[in-house]
């Protein structure tokens, strides 16, 4: 059944899928200038394309995870919204402030925009992923508490589920950890300590919480299988993924002056981290073999599928590749960690909003599925993607591990950027690999706009 005010998050997919194609733009900016030092200098020196690069993933990843959840708590509580204007109001709030910030970053001075903004009443700005203003930050706040107010009353007042229960907590895990990017002590062991209270407990904590519960809502539509089997497979994926991905923050604190003791914990923690992954993997595979239903949005199935795989093997081997402390003593800030960083984040968040948009937006438009032409089309955009992300991060791990080598490991080390030299025929097989990666988003919207003969919702 369709609630009317399931559209307000038509919008959200929109500016998600938006921001989505400026972060690429970006990163292939970032690859080149790797290569070409001064490609569009001064215009976009590298920190503020790297800036800009990480800035819209979060912010874009936001808008998929907001538009998700107003159209998921309707179907699931079995109400409307509870305020359908307030959830566009915050739209625009958001995208107005975050095109700002944008611009911000692009057209004034770091430290001049830090003047601007007030950065003095509260110095917040500078830190890596929490670039943003204060007047940027405490916007967030607010669109967050605005989010969590409106979809928790929907959730309170309508039916209840293990799906939105979960989601719930995910978001307002969300909301929480991110005030503690007000939190920036002049001791730079507590600051980075805290930091990771943001950065770690977001990703590997509770932004997991809302990959199960958009995963899980996604195959009970695709496939048919009951509820009850579907909710436990949930319950064990999200309490493994708390346990250790809350203990396993400290594979951050090896190296910043914390106790030697995080060296144990972190390792053995974040060492377990790839488990809910595996069991996500299984538990997609599991639901969509034992489907009762032939659903014929084949596409969103197939994205469903990749998430699963693509999160064990990005967030969960890839990171288990860096994760012990005598390992990362040698590969913590190489390209290691960027070609864990890349697959991670495509493999768990972004794959999973794009699974949620895919099964979402033809329902929003009127239709079950989007016809065959734009499904296959689709499906070139999912392959060239997630092939192409393959690669990006096979080339980083070859960048890294020769880094690691040269720079490290070496008895006669070389510079960093002695070094940097010597990754170039890297640099640029993965520029090519991310020129590829564009081409499958490209294939992606394209998909939405494909006519052809379409099913016609119930």
């Amino acid at each position: 059944m369709q609630y009317q005010s399931q559209a307000v998050a038509k919008p959200y997919f929109i500016a998600a899928i938006g921001l989505f194609v400026g972060q690429i733009l970006f990163g292939l900016i970032m690859g080149l200038q790797y290569l070409v030092g001064d490609f569009l200098f001064p215009a976009i020196p590298f920190n503020v394309a790297r800036m800009v690069h990480t800035n819209l993933l979060i912010v874009w990843l936001l808008f998929g995870f907001m538009g998700a959840a107003y159209y998921l708590v309707p179907e699931e509580a079995e109400r409307e919204l509870h305020s359908p204007k307030l959830a566009l109001l915050t739209f625009w709030v958001f995208l107005v402030a975050g095109a700002l910030t944008i611009v911000g970053y692009l057209a004034v001075p770091y430290a001049s925009l830090a003047k601007m903004t007030g950065n003095d009443l509260l110095p917040t700005m500078g830190r890596e992923f929490l670039e943003q203003p204060l007047i940027t930050k405490l916007g967030i706040v607010l669109v967050a508490l605005s989010l969590l107010y409106n979809v928790t009353m929907t959730v309170l007042k309508g039916r209840k589920t293990s799906i939105s229960i979960v989601l719930l907590m995910g978001l307002w895990g969300l909301a929480i950890f991110f005030l503690f990017s007000f939190y920036n002590p002049s001791d730079l062991v507590l600051d980075k300590y805290y930091w990771w209270w943001v950065v770690h407990l977001w990703v590997e904590g509770v932004w997991e919480l809302i990959l199960g519960a958009l995963l899980a809502f996604v195959l009970i539509k695709v496939t048919g299988v009951d509820r009850e089997v579907i909710d436990k497979w949930l319950y064990v994926i999200i309490a493994m993924a708390l346990v250790t991905g809350i203990i396993g923050t400290g594979h951050h604190y090896y190296w910043i002056g914390t106790p030697a003791y995080w060296q144990w914990w972190g390792s053995i923690f974040s060492a377990l981290e790839p488990i809910p992954f595996f069991v996500m993997t299984l538990f997609a595979f599991n639901m969509v073999n034992r489907r009762r239903r032939d659903h014929p949005n084949k596409v969103a199935t197939l994205w469903a599928l990749g998430t699963g795989v693509m999160a064990f093997l990005g967030a969960g081997v890839w990171g288990f590749l860096h994760t012990l402390a005598p390992i990362n003593f040698y590969t913590h800030g190489s390209q290691i960690t960027a070609a864990h960083g890349h697959m991670a984040f495509y493999g768990a968040y972004v794959m999973v909003v794009l699974t949620m948009i895919s099964y979402a937006m033809p329902l929003l438009r009127g239709r079950v599925a989007n016809s065959n032409k734009a499904q296959v089309l689709e499906m070139w955009g999912f392959w060239l993607m997630t092939v192409a992300m393959v690669f990006i991060t096979l080339f980083l791990t070859g960048a890294g591990i020769l880094q690691v080598w040269l720079q490290r490991v070496s008895e006669t080390p070389l510079s960093f950027m002695a070094t940097q030299d010597q990754l170039a025929l890297f640099y640029w097989a993965r520029e090519i690999a991310g020129l590829f990666f564009l081409a499958g988003l490209i294939a992606y919207v394209i998909s939405f706009f494909v006519k052809g003969k379409a099913q016609a919702a119930a």
